[in-house]
């Protein structure tokens, strides 16, 4: 018995019409009679809600009688295809980030004099990294990416806040007066203390969504 039997015989069995496991489920009746013909199959996500809708096991649905080859065989594509855009998705923030603490090292060698040094400081250190930095923390979390490791985010992002103003204004001073400096902690705790409350704001959307 293939699994669109299995979902529509538990359907009339619980005594709901396709309309109304539809309405449950968010789909429309058309879906609901695809996946009972086997013209497409549900994902797991509505498998599990149907199972609570009409009271039957995971067990029943999927593995009672015959092994549902072809839908596994779907379930695995479909992960597959999941954890490649979530993996793009991490990539993609990533690189944004990444890109706008590059444009602000570029702005500030080419871009800047020393009458400009107070608008960039402003303009970058204080406002475009910040801002990116509680973004990207808030959409890691609240999209769940990396696992409990993200709270390793902080102090990478507390690291690049810290660098990029040790590749400005600090490399600049070393520069002018021939002498060596330390980088100043103070940004990177600053970036690591954004990056948190980023964190932490993208936790709480999640787990309210959830």
């Amino acid at each position: 018995m293939d699994i669109g039997t299995k979902l529509k015989d538990a359907r009339v069995l619980a005594g709901l019409t396709q309309e109304q496991v539809a309405e449950e489920l968010g789909v429309s009746r058309q879906t609901m009679s695809n996946w009972e013909n086997g013209k497409t199959y549900p994902d797991i996500v509505s498998v599990i809600k149907m199972s609570d809708l009409y009271s039957v096991s995971l067990d029943h649905l999927l593995k009672d009688q015959a092994p549902q080859s072809d839908y596994i065989d779907y379930l695995a594509e479909s992960t597959d295809t999941v954890k490649s855009k979530i993996k793009l998705s991490q990539i993609i923030l990533i690189a944004v980030y990444l890109g706008i603490w590059a444009i602000a090292l570029i702005v500030f060698w080419f871009f800047t004099s020393g009458s400009d040094g107070m608008a960039y400081s402003l303009m970058f250190l204080w406002l475009l990294l910040p801002v990116s930095t509680f973004t990207v923390s808030l959409l890691i979390a609240k999209n769940g990416f990396f696992g409990k490791l993200r709270w390793l985010s902080a102090p990478i992002f507390g690291l690049f806040h810290m660098l990029a103003e040790y590749a400005t204004f600090n490399l600049a001073n070393m520069v002018a007066f021939s002498k060596f400096n330390l980088p100043r902690p103070e940004y990177f705790l600053a970036g690591a203390v954004i990056s948190l409350l980023g964190l932490a704001v993208g936790t709480l959307v999640c787990r309210k969504n959830k």
